[in-house]
């Protein structure tokens, strides 16, 4: 027995994971279950003027859909032709290379040319193609305000614009996570006695400016740190960066190129302008206790 379900499935959220533990449910313990999935996500094929940032790497996407139960993951390239095709069309040629024998999918679920293809087309053409159509029921979380939502993408990107780290984990079953590359940044924050790292991540979705709670994975070894988000206005402003302080690292932060994957937890302030660095380093001497007291 071979499960498939389809989606972009960008931040692999409580939604996703539903999808999955329904396929996985119904493949039983000797079936497979089969993630099909896009690189690029079609968004940047469609509307390369409008690309979205992404909630996770391809990687990291991968990595979560195994975890949530997949046995594989295969992600088809939107660039080949296949977004044009009708729902017939991209149905057969998807068995083709993943013979299904049913396929799990959320109500809003779209697919074929122009997203004409709906859960009840699907149903139709598994009628008429011999497989089975699993229509999963969408999951609701409640956030800190009482407000009931559904766990799509669209809703934790919109709860990161506004630093609502802790509600963005309610719909994605754990903290926000971003994954990148340390750069050199001005090093202003070692003359100031709090030494960051710069993390580049382009792409990927920034939380709202502001300084945050939140860990750091180097290594395998998890350290409490203090995350600003933001264009540093006390020292004129600039394109926004991220940048993250480790309570605890003891490796030199003038090695660049290393990794880093930063959760975010709590939302601790917004960004200030101070008056002067004195100023400044005080209220960075109570974000990193903060930060350390939240890990």
């Amino acid at each position: 027995m071979l499960v498939a379900t389809i989606g972009n499935f960008d931040g692999v959220h409580r939604g996703h994971q539903a999808i999955v533990a329904a396929a996985r449910a119904a493949a039983g313990p000797s079936g497979r279950v089969v993630a099909v999935t896009f690189e690029p996500l079609p968004v940047a094929v469609l509307r390369p003027d409008s690309v979205q940032e992404r909630l996770t790497s391809s990687a990291r996407r991968e990595a979560l859909l195994r975890a949530a139960g997949c046995d594989d993951v295969v992600a088809l390239d939107p660039r080949q032709g296949i977004l044009g095709a009708s729902p017939e069309e991209f149905i057969a040629s998807l068995r083709r290379q993943v013979p299904f024998n049913a396929i799990a999918e959320g109500g809003d679920f779209r697919f074929g040319r122009a997203r004409s293809g709906d859960v009840s087309t699907l149903r139709q053409i598994g009628e008429r193609a011999d497989f089975r159509t699993i229509e999963v029921p969408e999951v609701h979380e409640h956030l800190a305000d009482g407000t009931e939502v559904a766990a799509r993408s669209t809703a934790v990107r919109w709860l990161l614009s506004m630093g609502r780290v802790q509600d963005a984990q309610r719909l994605l079953g754990r903290p926000y996570a971003l994954e990148g590359t340390v750069r050199q940044g001005d090093q202003r924050g070692r003359l100031l006695g709090f030494p960051t790292a710069n993390v580049h991540a382009p792409g990927m979705a920034l939380p709202a400016d502001g300084v945050y709670a939140g860990e750091a994975l180097v290594d395998g070894t998890t350290l409490p740190a203090a995350i600003s988000v933001g264009t540093k206005p006390t020292f004129g402003g600039a394109g926004r960066t991220c940048e993250a302080h480790l309570v605890g690292f003891q490796s030199p932060l003038d090695r660049y190129g290393w990794e880093v994957e930063l959760r975010f937890t709590r939302w601790i302030r917004p960004q200030w302008k101070f008056p002067g660095p004195d100023a400044l380093v005080a209220q960075l001497r109570h974000d990193v206790a903060r930060a350390a007291a939240l890990a």
